[in-house]
């Protein structure tokens, strides 16, 4: 839909403010949702600690683990830390 048809319908004249109120509409529809999201899996190997995160990779939105906390074969969030770790890290190079 043209920016002209809008003005149309709501009844108004003023180009420059009706842009304005189509940017801040379509800012607010982006802030409530993501766009470009890929999924990763990974298998987990016993004894192994860290592993790659993908170049391509901004913002990782959660990190889910399958029985983390149930036995009902459920995935859940692991939780993130707010501070650095009160315990040491044997693993943390």
């Amino acid at each position: 839909m043209k920016v002209e048809r809008i003005m149309e319908r709501i009844g108004s004249n003023e180009t420059g403010k009706m842009i304005t109120y189509i940017k801040d509409a379509l800012s607010e529809l982006n802030m409530l949702s993501s766009t470009h999201i890929n999924t990763e899996n990974f298998d987990l190997t016993k004894d192994k600690r860290f592993y790659p995160i993908p170049n391509e990779a901004l913002n990782i939105i959660s990190i889910r683990v399958k029985n983390h906390l149930n036995s009902k074969d459920e995935y859940r969030n692991i939780p993130r830390l707010i501070n650095e770790p009160k315990i040491v890290d044997a693993d943390d190079v």
